[in-house]
């Protein structure tokens, strides 16, 4: 019964499917004219020469802010250490308000390196913003040459030939219009806390 229903109802679908992308007349694939496109979004910012950019300097203030929590967290466990070994020569209330001074030391700090952390994401992320922003007119001129009228991102298409994929071809003319757009883009801000 399975393999009945196999054959009756999947099979044929795929084939009609196949044979629907199969080229027709002998035309080349690369001629056919597709009313939709895809684009794999993903690889489009991370493979640009401009998404590359991004990544890279988001990598980088990530790798100081880490190498900065470190001397940070030493300098704190330093200081922690040498309150607890003065504690015995203190009265109770002079530990005790060091002790709170301290906590509250490495509250702030702990937020004020959370809040550089947000910032670099939002770098990130806007970053990526801005990207797709100025990538819009060049993938409609794209879909114009194509006679497409819509690109989809792939990963909501569930079966497609790859004759309408256009990642490749946009990555090329992306990174010909803007590179990695160091000259008009704004590169990461410095982290600064912010006021959440």
């Amino acid at each position: 019964m399975v393999g009945g229903g196999l054959r009756n109802g999947v099979l044929p679908f795929c084939l009609a499917a196949l044979l629907a992308m199969t080229p027709v007349g002998g035309r080349a694939v690369a001629q056919q004219v597709t009313p939709v496109l895809t684009v794999n979004q993903e690889a489009l910012f991370l493979r640009s020469a401009f998404g590359q950019r991004i990544r890279d300097d988001i990598a980088r203030a990530s790798e100081e802010l880490a190498a900065e929590n470190r001397v940070i967290e030493a300098d704190l466990m330093a200081e922690e250490q040498s309150l607890t070994e003065r504690r015995r020569s203190m009265s109770i209330e002079d530990f005790s308000a060091e002790a709170e001074a301290f906590d509250s030391r490495v509250v702030a700090i702990r937020s004020e390196q959370d809040a550089k952390t947000r910032a670099i994401n939002r770098a990130g992320d806007e970053g990526q913003q801005v990207f797709f922003a100025r990538v819009a007119e060049i993938l409609s001129q794209l879909m114009r040459e194509r006679g497409a009228v819509a690109i989809l991102d792939e990963r909501v298409v569930f079966l497609a030939a790859d004759v309408i994929d256009i990642t490749e071809a946009a990555i090329a003319r992306i990174d010909a219009a803007i590179g990695s757009g160091v000259n008009e883009a704004t590169e990461p801000p410095a982290p600064v806390p912010d006021q959440d």
